[in-house]
C-alpha cells in the first residue's frame, strides 16, 4: 500500500475515448485519482456524479479528476454518456493501476470472499507526490473531504 509522501506510480492508460493518458501529462497540476469498483453501480454512480457536480470547484484549485476502474473502454463510454460525466475515466482491465496503487484487495460480501477494488482516492501534487490518501472511501460527503484537502 502506498502512503502519503510517496511518489505516485506513473502510468499510461486508455481513457473512455481510447486516448492515452499518463500521470506525467499533469505535472504542474494536482490530480485527484479515484479508484472505484464498477461503472453503473449505485455507489460508483453517486461518487462520479458528485465529482461531476463539483468539478468547477475542483478545477479552480488547479486540479484535475481521473476516475479508474477495471471496466472496459466501452463500459466507461456508456457510463460517462449516461451520467454526462465531465472528466476522464481510465481503463484498467489488466489491473495494472489497481495493483500499482494497492487498491485491488480481498473483499467480503455476505460471507463470500472475492478480489475487487477498494474505493480509494489519492491526491497527487504538482510534482507527482501523494499528498493525501483516502482509503476505504465512504461516498457520502467524500467530494467535500477532497475539496477541503485541496484548500
Amino acid at each position: 500500500m502506498l502512503n502519503e509522501g510517496d511518489k505516485a506510480p506513473d502510468f499510461t492508460a486508455k481513457d473512455d475515448n481510447g486516448n492515452d493518458v499518463s500521470l506525467k501529462d499533469f505535472r504542474g497540476k494536482k490530480v485527484v485519482l479515484y479508484f472505484y469498483p464498477k461503472d453503473n453501480t449505485s455507489g460508483c454512480t453517486k461518487e462520479a456524479c458528485d465529482f461531476r457536480d463539483n468539478l468547477g470547484r475542483i478545477k479552480r484549485k488547479d486540479t484535475v479528476v481521473l476516475g479508474v476502474s477495471p471496466d472496459s473502454e466501452k463500459s466507461h463510454e456508456k457510463f460517462k454518456t449516461k451520467f454526462d460525466l465531465n472528466f476522464p475515466l481510465l481503463v484498467d482491465e489488466d489491473k495494472k493501476l489497481v495493483n500499482a496503487y494497492g487498491v485491488w484487495k480481498e473483499k467480503s460480501l455476505y460471507g463470500r470472499k472475492f478480489m475487487g477494488v477498494v474505493r480509494t482516492t489519492f491526491i497527487i501534487d504538482e510534482n507527482g507526490k501523494i499528498v493525501k490518501l483516502f482509503p476505504k472511501v465512504k461516498v457520502a460527503g467524500h467530494v467535500e473531504e477532497v475539496l477541503a484537502a485541496l484548500a
